[in-house]
């Protein structure tokens, strides 16, 4: 392997907020390296700095001589100009003939699958082809290196398995910036995380994006550990600094500093401990009719366009119903027409008596960018009403990752993840029976997605969810609806047995406009890697415990005995709630 490039002790800050600090990575051929970590954490800074467009405050980044990086930004932004032009104006300093250019340039725009029925004018294209035509204004230049922050934003999922079909053909070496965990399962091969949960703010490993979490798992399960053990001998130093006279030997006062040292080492160390991410809770009205919504024939049109014919479902507690198909196919009509702000040409939906339904737009326009934070979070005063319990606006804010000293901040001056969270915020204020969420994903770091997807699974009513985060679709969902041929709408109970079908119409699939069962949960990919070490995990703690029980009859020393103890209730305790774990992961298969 080559080196292309290292970032040597990195540091930034943007007024009082500290990015990172002393930052050091390399990357090398042949790297396909996933940057991730909390909104925030700096990452797409540092992005930007690795292509001189923004500078550290100290450290340095030193490249191999002639290293041709390109760089793809979250937002892509072009001129009014045709999209071949936008290309030829990429290969202007190139050594090639135009013959050759015009060449290149029809190769990438059959790979980038641009035909005819797109806009020939480059400001005209939607977000995604847009994205889609940025990539290739920097693959056609064939860089070394390439920097994609936020590759998968306002791409479609047939737009996210093109990227993933370029990636891993086209390019031997680039950091991509996501925080969409199905496409770095599949396209990375190194994990970086940016975070100060970490003793020298990032965490590194080799390999897949499962084989991060479960390195990652051990890692922090070290730390609990370690905790634990700083605990403990704190709580000595604290002892015998209670008991020793105030007159202080040499030998007293090192024992003064060590003590010292192990109360500072503790704070640190419980500090990355706790970690903050955003408590997300929905609120069902625990209505128990089996009905919630029927759903019989609903067809519509925008224009001469025809989105979907002969739409059949029925919604039940439990249903969590994901809505699958290409932009245009009409899913985010569906859900406003189950929201009430559209009707359909044909069909009828029957609801249940007084049934709340509760929306979130994918635009956030339910809360306008004028009013301040504290008006979106708390808009009847300093207090709010959440499940019956009063709460400060103060205590509130927090629970979303918001300081109190921002509460009179308007909230066109937010970014789009935290846009996101006060949606989220604003949603949980509102009983609901039915949510209907249209990419409620979009602008969320990986710990709020994790927080929102164990919410949506314990959520009683029922759920519709359009959404490109194929992680999120096939844990939460037990119900897949693909729009988009107007000959059959069809019902799939797993992403799997969708993606099958797009490649085989003849697969399995539930029978078209029937009640659907609500499908048992099921293990999601990562979920069976889990189920499959399982055992292997629980025989290594009981070899471990089986080598400590006779060291517990020689040892002597007070101290070593406790800490043997320790250690084996721990390994006792990790064995237990393994178990819990692999009975929870035997009853979703």
């Amino acid at each position: 392997m080559t080196l292309l490039l290292h970032s040597q002790s990195l540091s930034k800050s943007f007024g009082t907020k500290t990015l990172f600090t002393d930052l050091s990575i390399s990357i090398f051929t042949k790297d396909r390296l996933g940057l991730i970590g909390p909104n925030g954490s700096g990452k797409s800074t540092f992005l930007k700095i690795l292509t001189g467009i923004e500078n550290p405050d100290s450290g340095e980044v030193i490249s191999k001589k002639g290293l041709k990086i390109g760089y793809v930004p979250q937002s892509c932004e072009f001129p009014s100009i045709p999209v071949k032009q936008v290309l030829m104006d990429a290969l202007a300093k190139e050594n090639l003939t135009v013959y050759d250019k015009q060449l290149l340039i029809e190769t990438w725009l059959s790979k980038m699958e641009f035909n005819k029925k797109h806009p020939a004018t480059a400001a005209l294209l939607s977000g995604g082809w847009k994205k889609r035509l940025r990539m290739v204004q920097q693959l056609i230049l064939s860089p070394d290196l390439l920097l994609f922050d936020e590759p998968t934003n306002h791409l479609d999922l047939e737009g996210i398995l093109w990227l993933e079909k370029i990636l891993m053909k086209e390019i031997s070496s680039y950091v991509l910036v996501s925080h969409d965990r199905f496409f770095l399962q599949n396209v990375v091969n190194r994990l970086v995380e940016i975070n100060p949960a970490y003793p020298k703010g990032i965490f590194a490993i080799d390999g897949s994006y499962a084989n991060f979490l479960e390195k990652k798992e051990q890692f922090l399960q070290g730390q609990i550990q370690q905790e634990r053990s700083l605990t403990s001998k704190a709580r000595r130093e604290e002892h015998w600094l209670r008991q020793t006279p105030k007159a202080r030997t040499t030998k007293a006062q090192s024992r003064i500093d060590t003590a010292s040292e192990v109360f500072q080492n503790l704070t640190l160390v419980q500090d990355r401990n706790r970690q903050k991410k955003t408590d997300i809770c929905f609120s069902a009205t625990q209505r128990e009719t089996n009905k919630l919504l029927v759903a019989k024939n609903l067809s519509k049109k925008m224009g001469d366009k025809t989105l979907f014919e002969h739409v059949d479902f029925t919604l039940s507690p439990k249903t969590r119903m994901g809505l699958m198909g290409p932009n245009g196919s009409g899913k985010t009509t569906l859900l406003r027409i189950l929201a009430k702000e559209l009707l359909p040409d044909l069909g009828t939906i029957k609801e249940a008596d007084g049934i709340k339904i509760v929306y979130f737009d994918q635009h956030k326009t339910q809360i306008p960018d004028h009013i301040t934070l504290k008006e979106a979070l708390s808009p009847n005063g300093d207090y709010i009403l959440f499940r019956g319990q009063s709460i400060h606006v103060n205590g509130w804010c927090k629970r979303f990752l918001f300081s109190p000293d921002l509460l009179n901040m308007p909230i066109g001056s937010l970014s789009g993840g935290e846009k996101a969270r006060i949606s989220i915020a604003y949603l949980m204020l509102k009983q609901a029976d039915i949510l209907l969420l249209d990419e409620p994903t979009n602008d969320l770091d990986i710990p709020t997605l994790e927080s929102l997807e164990e919410s949506l699974m314990d959520f009683s009513g029922a759920i519709v969810l359009i959404t490109h985060d194929r992680y999120m679709l096939d844990r939460v969902c037990n119900c897949l609806l693909s729009l988009g041929d107007l000959n059959q709408t069809t019902l799939y109970p797993d992403y799997a047995q969708w993606q099958a079908a797009q490649k085989n119409p003849a697969i399995s699939k539930f029978k078209e406009n029937k009640h659907f069962p609500i499908a048992k949960p099921k293990l999601s990919y990562l979920e069976q890697k889990e189920y499959q070490q399982m055992e292997k995990k629980i025989e290594v703690l009981e070899e471990e415990i089986k080598q400590l029980n006779p060291l517990l009859e020689t040892t002597t020393n007070t101290n070593d005995l406790a800490e043997m103890c320790t250690k084996i209730a721990l390994k006792e305790n990790q064995i237990e709630q393994l178990y819990l774990r692999w009975q929870i992961l035997e009853q979703k298969k």
